[in-house]
């Protein structure tokens, strides 16, 4: 057992620890290993067009950046690698999904406790420069984030994503439409489903046909749930019996532990106890598997951009911090974060689209795209 503990703290972030020793405990099995480190799934490479980055001199600052729990391991990791090259910058990421951490931008204000997400020390400044949002803003929050600054808020997608529909990994299904997923969610199954699946005989499992499905799924502060809500279930809702996690770490643990439990999270929380079902958009459809090609097609049907937001006055300029910080993450090696954390990467154009909008200039864009280190 104090292997198996050993190896939680090797494998997993600070923030999941508290759920993963939960498991240990119920389980005694050996942590799950993060897509990061899970070699046999394959990687996505990032494009040869990104550009490298280049280090500025004197770089200090205070930046905090509020959002979505999908995005926030992913943050940290970006965060930790900036840090290494500017130590005098403080950069704080603070989780609990989209919908709270919107309230957090709009009002400039972040909810900071001491220490909470930051690295030597609680950071000194309260103001939210950014939002990690795992869904587009809606029409009426940009409006509320005009009505209180003036103007829009930046967007900059900074990464592409999956979310997957997840089950225990010795679940035999192979694969799901949209309108069973609907079915198996939703109660109102506006895709058009006759009846509820609630068990997996009637999901096409026939050596399981009176094993219960057991739904989980998240609490309704995360941006990960209204796309699902959205996309999934067709603008329907959820079904009562879902257990909605706080957390897609602990909802992917309890997964784990349970055979007949299905749920859905984004691609980078994949595990080796858990498996990602292909989806088919409709029956008849090739069922498809989440990947970085599926989702930059189109094919995986539950793909979507990640997103930061960023309080940008069109008529000043970026705190320096900001800026170097957004261009680290347009670049090769924070474009390569992206993919250790288990998310998809930016192409090129992409990149080169973000700094036009970071820096007004698209000669500086093509001439950092230009300087890809191959």
């Amino acid at each position: 057992m104090r292997r198996r503990m050993e190896r939680v703290r090797r494998e997993w972030p600070l923030w999941a620890l508290g759920s993963v020793v939960g498991l240990l405990a119920s389980m005694a099995l050996a942590a799950p290993v993060l897509a990061e480190q899970a070699e046999v799934l394959g990687r996505p490479v990032v494009d040869q067009g990104v550009g490298s980055y280049t280090p500025v001199p004197n770089l200090s600052g205070n930046l905090v950046i509020a959002g979505s729990d999908t995005m926030q391991p992913l943050m940290l990791k970006l965060a930790a690698a900036f840090r290494q090259l500017y130590p005098a910058a403080k950069i704080g990421i603070l989780g609990g999904g989209t919908e709270r951490a919107l309230m957090q931008f709009v009002s400039d204000q972040a909810q900071i406790r001491r220490g909470d997400g930051f690295y030597n020390g609680p950071q000194a400044s309260g103001r939210v420069s950014m939002l990690a949002s795992s869904r587009r803003l809606t029409e009426e929050e940009s409006k509320d984030f005009r009505a209180r600054f003036g103007y829009d808020p930046t967007e900059i997608t900074i990464a592409m994503d999956a979310v997957a529909i997840y089950v225990h990994r010795e679940n035999p299904i192979q694969g799901l439409t949209l309108e069973q997923v609907d079915a198996i969610f939703g109660k109102d199954r506006k895709r058009g489903a006759g009846e509820d699946i609630t068990t997996w005989g009637q999901a096409g499992v026939e050596s399981w046909a009176q094993q219960p499905i057991r739904l989980h799924g998240r609490d309704k502060q995360s941006g990960t749930r209204s796309f699902f809500k959205q996309e999934a279930l067709a603008g329907g809702e959820l079904k009562a019996e879902v257990k909605e996690a706080p957390g897609s770490a602990s909802e992917i643990l309890a997964i784990a532990n349970d055979p007949q439990a299905i749920g859905y999270a984004g691609i980078g929380f994949q595990t080796s106890f858990v498996r990602a079902v292909p989806l088919a958009e409709k029956a008849g459809q090739p069922f498809v598997a989440p990947s970085a090609a599926a989702a930059a097609d189109g094919t995986y049907p539950l793909h979507r951009p990640l997103y930061l937001y960023v309080n940008m006055d069109p008529k000043g300029t970026l705190d320096r911090e900001e800026l170097e910080f957004l261009k680290f993450i347009n670049s090769r090696e924070g474009q390569q974060i992206v993919v250790k954390a288990g998310a998809y990467p930016l192409s090129a154009a992409h990149v080169a689209k973000n700094l036009q909008i970071l820096t007004g200039s698209p000669m500086a864009a093509a001439a950092t795209e230009m300087s890809a280190v191959n």
